[in-house]
């Protein structure tokens, strides 16, 4: 066969018959490998243990966190955040452990969304988003105009730009968290955290706040982890669901699969009903009655 019928084979399409060769998946961005982590007095027994457990997280995907007070969420959180070195296992970001990376480079590539900001002086939205751009920063200059646009997109995609002249400490719970939002995105991570993000929110915050991490996620890419107690704001918006229970890893997997209604009863501890919408998604509802 000559070079001309070659590329001619090969522009062929494939046919019903033929062979089509499948693309690989994604490599996962975050690999969990059998990470533990236990807090204990020097000396004495534990007093929480966060059993070794494994997941990944790809980018472009939202996986949402859920179990009861004193799961372990947090702390999973936080070894995900490199803030905490697992006692056991590993935690990579694209092949390097994040509790190994300095403080710099963390902060390049890890964005922490916490349940509360503190505020040590007043400053404005612009200047508070701004201060995301602050690991990139070298010697004396800091703001420039690469930061400036950064910011300003930040801002955008955050819900956040009519707020920029506004002083933090005077927003309202929403609005703040879009403002703490936008910070976090001035980082351009590759993988954002985010603890309670809806805590004090009204429903229509909430389920806005969702919808931009869901669509953060797929525009630019990051492996996006929230730690919530909203069950069914996760069922809707999150592509994978980790369940713990006191410290346990119970199950990984997509929100059907994941919420089992005696499962979660056990977890949470109280009578529910898991029912699915015309679209499939499970939707959870509590009768309030105790199981115990």
């Amino acid at each position: 066969m000559n070079p001309a019928e070659q590329t001619a084979q090969q522009a062929k399409p494939a046919t019903a018959g033929s062979a089509v060769r499948s693309v690989p998946p994604e490599p996962p961005r975050v690999l969990v490998d059998l990470a533990s982590h236990s807090y204990a007095p020097e000396g004495g027994a534990p007093l929480f243990t966060l059993e070794a457990t494994s997941f990944e997280v790809r980018s472009r995907e939202l996986v949402a966190i859920l179990g009861r007070n004193g799961s372990g969420k947090s702390t999973l959180l936080r070894l995900l955040a490199g803030t905490l070195a697992p006692l056991s296992g590993r935690v990579k970001l694209e092949g390097l452990e994040v509790s190994r990376l300095d403080l710099r480079t963390r902060a390049q590539r890890i964005a922490m969304v916490q349940q509360e900001t503190s505020l040590l002086f007043p400053v404005r939205v612009w200047e508070f988003v701004m201060q995301g751009r602050y690991p990139y920063s070298r010697g004396l200059r800091f703001e420039t105009e690469e930061d400036a646009a950064v910011a300003r997109q930040a801002l955008l995609e955050a819900g956040a730009d009519p707020l920029r002249g506004r002083w933090m400490h005077k927003l309202s719970g929403g609005e703040k968290q879009r403002a703490v939002l936008a910070r976090a995105l001035a980082q351009q991570p590759l993988m954002l955290l985010l603890d309670e993000p809806t805590l004090h929110l009204d429903i229509a915050a909430q389920v806005d706040l969702l919808r931009r991490l869901r669509r953060i996620a797929t525009d630019r890419g990051y492996a996006v982890v929230v730690v919530t107690h909203e069950l069914n704001l996760a069922a809707e918006f999150a592509d994978r669901i980790i369940l713990l229970d006191r410290g346990k890893t119970l199950r990984v997997g997509k929100p059907a699969e994941v919420y089992q209604q005696e499962l979660l009863q056990q977890v949470f501890g109280t009578l529910l009903y898991v029912e699915y919408t015309a679209r499939g998604t499970p939707k959870v509802t509590f009768s309030g009655a105790d199981t115990e």
